[in-house]
């Protein structure tokens, strides 16, 4: 059964489209997100979060958020990128080993929301960086997030067996 949107109505079902799998396969072993907020207002980061609390507990899946960049699979980015976050963006980015996974996630992040017309608004975070999957919701929730996730990592999966 699946919720509005094409988002997965519970972890049952995250589990029939083999997310554990595909990580496996993928990664060879648990994958780890940096979680970066370029300028939001923090409604995505309430979502985020939620991915770890007892209900999502998304760490059954093998999924884990690290501080470090240079321990991430995943980079992802939520809020509206601003000129003095563009460069730390970048940096982090960089930071991270191969292969890694952008997502975008909120609608800051896609194209700047609320926040496109300010001054300090650089512009969406694939305007700095390629973006391997794009997470629409103001704020997006936990299920759309791993969507996001898979459909990153069945994109890859794609390009590696062409």
């Amino acid at each position: 059964m699946t919720a509005d949107h094409g988002i997965p109505a519970d972890w049952d079902e995250l589990e029939e489209q083999g997310m554990s799998a595909r990580l496996a396969r993928y990664f060879g072993h648990s994958l780890h997100i940096r979680h970066i907020d370029v300028g939001s207002c923090n409604a995505c980061e309430s979502e985020v979060l939620a991915l770890s609390n007892p209900y999502y507990n998304f760490h059954r899946l093998g999924l884990f958020f690290t501080h470090s960049p240079r321990h991430a699979d995943v980079l992802l980015v939520t809020g509206a990128l601003t000129q003095a976050m563009a460069p730390v963006l970048r940096e982090t980015y960089d930071a991270m080993p191969r292969p890694r996974l952008v997502l975008a996630a909120g609608v800051c992040a896609l194209h700047g929301g609320v926040f496109a017309n300010s001054s300090r608004f650089v512009g969406p975070v694939d305007s700095v960086l390629p973006v391997d999957a794009y997470i629409p919701g103001c704020p997006p929730n936990p299920y759309a997030l791993l969507q996001g996730l898979l459909k990153a990592i069945r994109s890859r999966e794609e390009v590696k067996s062409s």
